[in-house]
């Protein structure tokens, strides 16, 4: 049987390496599977990294879409 190694949000989002903000949102997006932590008033997350490198392998994860400095009422000209 495999161990899967629980990492902390910041333990997280540095090996997705990105911002923990990042992460957390992408919780709430429901793009990375996460686990809250029980019976404490502040939400702890933690994770594993089995789950981390699958959201890596799905697209709706990290879009491919070129953000634009041009407003968007004006994108469609």
């Amino acid at each position: 049987m495999i161990q899967s190694e629980w990492l902390t949000a910041n333990e997280a989002a540095n090996h997705l390496k990105v911002k923990p903000r990042t992460l957390l949102l992408w919780v709430r997006q429901g793009k990375v599977k996460a686990f809250a932590l029980s019976g404490i008033q502040r939400r702890v997350w933690r994770f594993r990294q089995v789950d981390l490198d699958a959201a890596l392998l799905e697209s709706a994860v990290l879009p491919s879409t070129v953000p634009s400095v041009r407003p968007a009422e004006r994108t469609d000209q």
